[in-house]
């Protein structure tokens, strides 16, 4: 059984009031090549800031080798860190910045004096033991002969190798990589993903890698540990984790996916795009799921052998491969393959049962806790919004001076009533005059669904509330939107003791 060498037990972290990571868990195993991958904002650097020290967790625990370390500052935990901006010193050349922090080294040694008593004493490393460490160091990077060189005239692969050079020369249990390859141009990065994976090959110490770029992930990770707000998605290797993803935000982070609303009619059989196919995973009928095909395993074939047929309207040449989109009804699907079509061809499609994955739908609908307004409104979601308050009491209508009267005559001030709001996931607009709807707020995930997008827009007051819905219409994340909501699709109930007591 691999030990564990780091763990993370419910570990929570605020920002003031804004959490940035909920109850997190999860274990390094020694030697192992784990990576924190997720878009901006998910808590991936946060979580490594946290293991190296430069911020405590707000609740749970960081144990190393079994032992809480949460509140262990930096300078007495077994960790080194590589920044993406790599902070060499650019006075100094290359040895003197690898040699820098063992300069400030101290060291317990035991000596015995002309009595034989032993005594110990804290001492500086020799030079030759830091001349000694410092070659080791540049060999591991390949940057032998590199000693006298100054920074400045190093590319940045180069200064990359001798940040990472000055980080394991400490010899540390953990080496931390905050996006060390992100200031690098495509070539050189794929060039030192390779690197990266050698040097932890030689050195056999557990590497915890932070990156958004998924390819970087899926090169040299053992284990991958999916985030996106402060939440974990999904852990697992890279091969599990991109041919079964835990979700649709896993599907659409990891590689590319055709993601479709299905709906399970059978025993291992689904329906979507408008047909019946049959499948390996088993869920209740009637039953929606999400259906996520990875553009690689729809294989094309004459349209008369096709279980799909549909017209291609797109072909990108990729280098490997050819990116094909087809039109299937009012659908689109997207294919991979090394045979070419041409723009305007009519084709068939295939897929295999065991290449379609099936998933519960992670939003069905929205609900939220709101409060009626004394303008009959209902405030909800960081906003206020036009409703039809006579859904609370069948029967009743809102009167001349709007108060709600019951269907037996009674009349009520509803202001400050508690309810529950729900909203259906059709039922949204969004307009970028901010303006135009009861709250405001950004774009924060869009997904293609194949027939429409599933947007989310989180609003910015507060409550950071999210709007899940679908459009047709094509926006961009992090644009500034205002929500819309007709009065009639607002669903409204009345609180029960009990939720309002929780």
């Amino acid at each position: 059984m691999a030990e564990h060498i780091i763990e993370l037990q419910n570990v929570t972290k605020y920002y003031d009031d804004t959490l940035v990571l909920e109850n997190v868990n999860l274990y390094v195993n020694k030697g192992e090549f784990i990576t924190f991958l997720g878009p901006s904002g998910c808590g991936k650097t946060t979580t490594l800031r946290m293991i190296a020290g430069f911020d405590t967790p707000s609740a749970g625990k960081i144990l190393l080798h079994g032992k809480d370390i949460s509140s262990l500052p930096p300078n007495k935990r077994p960790v080194n860190t590589v920044f993406q901006r790599y902070a060499l010193f650019p006075h100094l050349n290359v040895f003197e910045n690898i040699a820098f922090g063992l300069k400030c080294k101290r060291v317990l040694n035991t000596y015995e004096n002309d009595r034989g008593k032993r005594y110990t004493k804290k001492e500086k490393l020799s030079k030759q033991q830091i001349e000694s460490k410092v070659k080791k160091a540049l060999e591991l990077v390949d940057l032998e002969g590199f000693e006298k060189r100054s920074i400045s005239t190093l590319s940045g692969g180069q200064q990359q190798r001798v940040a990472i050079a000055r980080a394991i020369v400490n010899e540390p249990e953990i080496l931390l990589l905050d996006e060390p390859l992100g200031a690098l141009d495509l070539k050189m990065r794929k060039e030192m993903q390779i690197e990266l994976k050698e040097i932890h090959r030689r050195l056999g110490i557990t590497f915890i890698y932070v990156t958004h770029d998924q390819e970087e992930a899926l090169t040299m990770s053992d284990t991958i540990v999916v985030m996106a707000d402060g939440v974990v998605q999904q852990i697992g290797t890279p091969l599990g984790i991109y041919n079964e993803p835990a979700n649709t935000f896993v599907a659409d982070f990891i590689g590319e996916s055709n993601i479709f609303n299905g709906t399970v009619i059978g025993e291992r059989k689904v329906k979507f795009c408008g047909k019946t196919f049959d499948c390996v995973d088993d869920f209740e009928q009637n039953e929606p799921v999400d259906v996520v095909v990875r553009p690689e395993d729809v294989v094309m074939c004459a349209p008369e052998d096709g279980k799909l047929q549909g017209k291609v309207i797109s072909v990108v040449f990729k280098g490997i491969h050819y990116e094909i989109t087809a039109q299937i009804g009012k659908y689109e699907i997207v294919i991979q393959s090394t045979d070419k079509r041409e723009i305007g061809d009519l084709i068939g499609m295939n897929i295999a049962p065991d290449e379609i994955h099936l998933m519960k739908p992670k939003y069905t609908t929205n609900a939220f806790d709101g409060t009626i307004t004394k303008r009959n409104t209902v405030a909800f979601a960081d906003g206020e919004f036009a409703c039809d308050l006579t859904q609370l009491y069948p029967g009743s209508h809102i009167d001349e001076e709007e108060y709600l009267v019951t269907a037996s005559g009674e009349k009520l001030d509803l202001t400050g009533t508690e309810v529950r709001v729900e909203v259906g996931l059709t039922d949204i607009a969004i307009s970028d005059d901010e303006n135009a709807g009861g709250t405001t707020g950004n774009i924060i995930s869009i997904i293609y669904k194949g027939d429409h997008y599933r947007l989310i827009v989180r609003t910015d007051g507060e409550a950071e509330e999210d709007f899940v819905f679908a459009t047709d219409d094509l926006w961009n994340e992090n644009d500034r939107v205002s929500v819309i909501i007709p009065a009639d699709k607002i669903k409204l109930a009345l609180k029960k003791t009990e939720d309002k007591k929780a």
